[in-house]
């Protein structure tokens, strides 16, 4: 008799174990959202801060769950969230769709010899994220091109098989224009693919039963974030300074991650500790500046690491430009220094990106830039704005009306755009664990 209890007991502790705990209430307790996974590092971390407004909208909690996209249609489906992010509109008859507020262009890419016409793809092999919005555009594709068939894998994302391709695991693989792009920043033997001339029109997902009152929020904030220009900026911050860097740069860069960062690194996080700036943001700075290299010198005589002027280097009380750790550290608290010169009220990346634009123009032509963004109704406290604007100030009919006259705009746009890159690629390469720790010093390197 005990023995039966006791599997009762476990059956029913079982059944508990694997029910659904009923979803909070979104309009005043917490919103369940799917993002997409952490392979998708720039689409989740766009989708995550879009979908963090949405809830400071509702003015309620939000906790997200990082799934693929045939994952998230089960979870949806299961009941266990109220929304799903990064679906293209209309791709499956289970779900309701907001609005779109991102058209991307989806494009196939293959090893080898690419197609150079869509019937071409019917005698490759096609591998494609099940449920994404890839397989959707594949279905479309299919009304025209019967023959047409693909793998859909389950539990992968367009990123993962983006990268299978350039380790020559699969022929094909369909990916939008920002997701090669992407890639192509660490892979530079991926091609651009060739169009399907299907965009998809990114759009959030709620489930055949789910409710209708939340889509329509949905598309009341997305209308809203439209005109705000708040989703502009996010589409900005995660996407704008893509495909900065050629295929040498980028090989070029991998190695010398590998090569030549361990040398500084441990310079660099100390200049982390000193300002509170990523050490990575410091080291794409540096890449940028003078490749890493100590001894680097322009034919303005700017020099170092960092390639501070002399004025700067007095400024921050380095004595020896060439001693790299120094230089380093001096750099760093510049940055910072730019930082802090700008309004509080603007937010803290955007202060970052401006300062980094201060670091190659002065302080002085960012003002400018501002000035201008503000003469234009745009926003001088946004990066996304005053970068529109800055490279006006190397035009007469701008820079002869601003304080501090004419300036190469376009080039610290640029350059702020290229660390941005940078910095993204070191973040991804050390989250993989693809960035050596810190190296010995060889001779030479510390002091000149």
């Amino acid at each position: 008799m005990r023995v039966v209890v006791l599997i009762g007991l476990f059956a029913w502790l079982v059944i508990k174990a694997t029910e659904t705990s009923p979803l909070p209430d979104w309009r005043s307790g917490e919103l369940v959202a799917v993002v997409p996974d952490a392979s998708m590092v720039t689409d989740s971390a766009f989708e995550s801060d879009l979908v963090t407004l949405f809830a400071k909208h509702l003015n309620v909690r939000v906790r997200l769950i990082k799934q693929t996209s045939d994952a998230a249609v089960a979870t949806l489906l299961a009941g266990n969230a109220h929304l799903a992010a990064g679906f293209r509109t209309q791709s499956n008859p289970s779900l309701r769709y907001s609005d779109g507020y991102h058209k991307l262009d989806e494009r196939v890419v293959c090893n080898g010899k690419s197609p150079r016409k869509l019937e071409e793809l019917t005698s490759r092999e096609l591998v494609v994220a099940r449920e994404s919005a890839q397989e959707a555009a594949l279905r479309k594709l299919r009304e025209e091109y019967d023959r047409l068939d693909w793998e859909s894998r389950k539990g992968s994302s367009p990123i993962d098989l983006l990268k299978e391709l350039a380790e020559e695991q699969i022929d094909c693989t369909v990916a939008n224009e920002e997701q090669i792009t992407t890639m192509r920043n660490y892979y530079p033997g991926i091609g651009r693919g060739l169009s399907l001339n299907f965009d998809s029109d990114m759009s959030w997902a709620i489930s055949a039963e789910g409710d209708e009152g939340l889509l329509e929020e949905v598309n009341r904030f997305l209308a809203e974030s439209r005109k705000n220009r708040a989703l502009n900026f996010a589409l900005d911050r995660h996407y704008g300074h893509n495909d900065r860097l050629g295929r040498i740069d980028v090989s070029t860069f991998i190695a010398d991650t590998r090569n030549v960062l361990p040398h500084f690194r441990q310079w660099f996080q100390d200049a982390a500790d000193l300002t509170g700036i990523d050490w990575r943001l410091i080291a794409a700075l540096a890449y940028r500046e003078s490749r890493w290299d100590p001894n680097a010198v322009s034919f303005t005589n700017v020099r170092g690491l960092m390639m501070l002027t002399e004025t700067t280097a007095d400024r921050m009380g380095l004595q020896n430009r060439l001693d790299a750790r120094e230089n380093i550290m001096a750099g760093a608290r510049y940055l910072q220094l730019l930082k802090e010169q700008l309004p509080l009220r603007i937010t803290e990346q955007n202060r970052l990106w401006m300062a980094l634009a201060a670091y190659n123009q002065g302080m002085g032509h960012l003002e400018d830039a501002r000035v201008l963004a503000r003469q234009r109704g745009l926003n001088p406290d946004v990066w996304a704005d005053v970068r529109r604007v800055m490279p006006l100030l190397s035009r007469p009919e701008y820079y002869e009306n601003t304080r501090f006259g004419r300036a190469r705009g376009g080039e610290a746009v640029v350059h702020v755009e290229t660390v941005r890159l940078y910095h993204d690629m070191l973040k991804r390469l050390d989250a993989e664990g693809k960035l050596p720790g810190s190296g010995h010093f060889p001779f030479g390197l510390g002091k000149n």
